[in-house]
């Protein structure tokens, strides 16, 4: 599950790669997915890559309810940063 630790000092980062979308780092592996199903040399290696990003998408999904609900901070930085995974799309 997704949890904030706030014995960890877990607040909002805004900068960098955050300031463009709000989950870069699962952005960043469903690239790496796609990247490694494709130097496989098979088309069938997309399929658990698109799997596994679907699953990433879902957590961002998920953990976005639990960061709007329990992060102070969170909903306004959402609201000047609107997408979560894609830039400009979603």
């Amino acid at each position: 599950g997704v949890r904030i630790q706030t014995e960890r000092g877990h607040h909002v980062i805004d900068t960098g790669p955050y300031a463009i979308i709000r989950h870069p780092g699962y952005f960043a592996a469903c690239l790496l997915f796609a990247g490694f199903a494709l130097s496989l040399g098979s088309w069938w290696a997309l399929i658990p890559a698109g799997l596994a990003s679907l699953l990433l998408v879902l957590r961002t999904v998920w953990e976005d309810r639990t960061l709007h609900s329990e992060l102070p901070g969170y909903a306004a930085y959402a609201q000047k940063v609107r997408f979560r995974l894609i830039p400009g799309v979603w």
